[in-house]
């Protein structure tokens, strides 16, 4: 799992930066030239080398939660009928 150091740089990106980040990278894939850039450019408040950093994390938790290390949440039941 990702650093608490890592975790902090990381919950600085917004959701808005987040959303436009996934949709950059469905834009931009790894063919791209001047990926990286790009990303950033599209993100905006953001370097190229931190978008890379981003992505890189992303990876890193995807490993975790397709290995098993990350425990699937026990959703409590909130009422709402769609229980069966």
């Amino acid at each position: 799992m990702a650093s608490s150091k890592q975790k902090a740089c990381d919950s600085s990106w917004s959701a808005k930066q987040n959303k436009l980040f996934e949709k950059a990278l469905a834009k931009y894939d790894k063919d791209t030239p001047d990926r990286w850039q790009n990303v950033a450019k599209a993100v905006g408040g953001k370097s190229a080398e931190e978008v890379k950093r981003h992505y890189e994390l992303l990876l890193e938790d995807l490993r975790h939660i397709e290995s098993g290390h990350v425990p699937i949440p026990n959703y409590k039941s909130t009422g709402t009928g769609y229980e069966e």
